[in-house]
């Protein structure tokens, strides 16, 4: 049986470890966001010399594992010259890592505008930076936010992966609990608790952002 006053016991030693999975996931996901919509953009440009290096690129990083990126990261950066911590090199391969998988939903989302809008901003002599952020970006990204929130839950979930450079996310600081203790059940299971809370915030937040942007018909 659990001992609820035991897990409850453990929650001050568990709570840093989880703000230590949340920032990963919120600067992993701020990274995501911002480089997966250059991808789009490139992916997007009539310059074969553009699109294609950034197509084979996106198709790279979905294809290899995100843990091989992450030791890749940690382990062979260093020998270039390039050192970061452990949670900073955790964070930029979840940005990374997710940003291939954001680009596809925003071109899914850039295809869906209307091409009558291309042709209207064209017709007003617009800039392509202002046709872009005045027009396009704002008809493409509301309808795309379930998801961009479907990954955020995923980053959120795979953040335990970068136990294996060292960070003390939740999981394994729950693991180092049990195997102090040689106590796995309540750790574990406190820790899938605060996994599934902060999930179903994550879930709420964005189900509120897709309200609050909901395309006006």
């Amino acid at each position: 049986m659990i001992d609820w006053n035991y897990m409850r016991a453990l929650l001050p030693r568990l709570l840093p470890a989880l703000a230590v999975t949340f920032k990963a996931t919120l600067g992993g996901m701020g990274m995501a966001m911002g480089l997966g919509l250059v991808w789009a953009l490139l992916r997007r440009s009539s310059n074969r010399m553009i699109s294609l290096p950034a197509a084979l690129g996106v198709e790279f990083i979905r294809s290899t594992p995100l843990l091989v990126q992450i030791y890749f990261l940690f382990y062979v950066l260093p020998h270039w010259g390039v050192r970061l911590s452990p949670f900073a090199t955790g964070v930029i391969a979840l940005g990374i890592h997710y940003s291939a998988y954001l680009s596809e939903v925003y071109r899914a989302g850039i295809d869906a505008v209307p091409r009558g809008q291309w042709e209207a901003a064209l017709a007003l002599n617009l800039r392509p930076g202002h046709t872009w952020r005045a027009v396009i970006l704002p008809q493409a990204i509301p309808p795309v936010i379930p998801a961009l929130g479907n990954y955020l839950v995923a980053m959120f979930k795979d953040t335990p992966l970068l136990s294996a450079i060292t960070v003390l996310e939740l999981l394994q600081s729950a693991k180092i609990i049990g195997s102090e203790t040689f106590r796995y059940l309540e750790p574990l299971t406190l820790a899938g608790i605060l996994f599934l809370g902060l999930s179903l915030l994550a879930s709420a937040g964005i189900r509120f952002w897709e309200r609050h942007h909901a395309p006006i018909h």
